[in-house]
């Protein structure tokens, strides 16, 4: 979820004083600073929990466990109470977290523990031909068990994937390194 706000932290206290300590109403305010209500609300609310730091963008990738999300969804389910209370209740970062675990949760989804985060992104490292053959074959004979792979073998998700679908298309012959090598004509 990397929605980032195009306005500074700076910026964003100005708003959130305005209303606060100036009394601008949330409508005047978005009206005139080109955000959503629920973003200025949002912000009010950071603030009054975390002062300025509340407003700091995230670089962090949260973790919830499957039992927090299950109870914040039963929650808001039950009528326990707004996507607002229940994040402020159980710490959430945001109401859009909230909002899209219930989504999953009533499209039939389970809900899981919040991994590392993006694990999956890991550094590049060279490989031989053979490696790249070995970690295709691993991947396919896992029905396409990419996460797998990148555990294993260490490499990125991404270039897992890319290297899958070459090999789909071209055979081994996908999985040559042509980087330098010029047109022969």
């Amino acid at each position: 979820m990397s929605k980032r706000s195009p306005k500074s932290v700076s910026e964003k206290l100005e708003i959130v004083l305005l209303h606060l300590e100036e009394g601008k109403s949330l409508s005047w305010l978005t009206r005139n600073q080109g955000i959503s209500k629920d973003t200025l609300s949002n912000w009010v609310r950071k603030y009054k929990e975390a002062g300025v730091d509340g407003l700091e963008e995230s670089r962090q990738w949260k973790k919830y466990s499957k039992e927090l999300k299950e109870q914040a969804v039963s929650d808001y389910l039950n009528g326990l109470g707004s996507l607002k209370d229940l994040t402020k209740k159980y710490g959430i970062s945001d109401p859009y977290v909230l909002r899209s675990w219930i989504k999953s949760y009533t499209g039939g989804k389970e809900l899981k523990a919040t991994s590392k985060g993006m694990r999956r992104m890991k550094q590049g490292r060279k490989t031989t031909f053979e490696e790249r053959i070995e970690i295709v074959n691993f991947t396919l004979a896992h029905e396409k068990d990419y996460q797998g792979a990148v555990e294993k073998y260490g490499i990125s998700y991404q270039q897992i994937y890319s290297w899958v679908r070459k090999f789909e298309k071209d055979g081994s012959n996908g999985l040559l390194d042509r980087r330098g090598k010029g047109l022969t004509s």
